[in-house]
């Protein structure tokens, strides 16, 4: 199952910065001068100076994109491929008591497959923006529930207990204070 890439907002992001590097890149490369480029393209004069230098110094490669900052993730794609499966099996299959998951378990169960502990914030982050899942709440009914016996409950007692007698009105629980009509 392939995961969602990290940040896919961010990812969208670089793409169009190093778009518009290339752009510059293909600019230079016409003879354009740098003012006129940083017009066009609606940068600054040192941005398009910088990347005219990495331009002058690698040719339109080094205009590319370096990929995303900040630490490699702590879990492979294949490794957070195998906690997918893991879940979709279901927690009674994963050794814990009862369907639910939290994220909690999802955190122990991820211990368990990889050896990477991760805080119950990061195990969310990890199932919403690279697995793709969402907040998925069971319904709070109870398991006696009796559809039938509530449905003629509804259309038979409700409306007699509804009923107020005859033009009488709600009484009022205060005693110390008058009800303003």
């Amino acid at each position: 199952m392939p995961t969602i890439p990290r940040r896919p907002a961010a990812q969208r992001e670089r793409e169009r910065l190093q778009a518009r590097r290339l752009r510059a890149g293909e600019l230079f490369a016409a003879g354009v001068y740098q003012a006129e480029v940083a017009r066009q393209l609606s940068v600054s004069a040192q941005a398009v100076s910088v990347w005219h230098r990495r331009w002058e110094a690698g040719g339109p490669e080094a205009l590319h994109s370096k990929g995303p900052s900040g630490p490699a993730p702590r879990l492979s794609d294949t490794q957070l491929a195998a906690v997918e499966r893991a879940l979709l099996e279901g927690a009674g299959a994963n050794g814990l008591v009862g369907e639910l998951w939290t994220v909690d378990r999802v955190a122990l169960v991820i211990e368990r497959l990889t050896g990477v502990r991760h805080h119950p914030a990061h195990v969310w982050a990890l199932l919403r923006h690279r697995l793709g899942w969402t907040v998925q709440r069971p319904a709070r009914r109870a398991a006696e529930r009796d559809q039938d016996a509530i449905d003629r409950w509804v259309k038979t007692d409700w409306p007699r207990i509804k009923q107020t007698p005859n033009g009488a009105e709600p009484a009022w629980s205060s005693s110390t204070n008058q009800r303003s009509a």
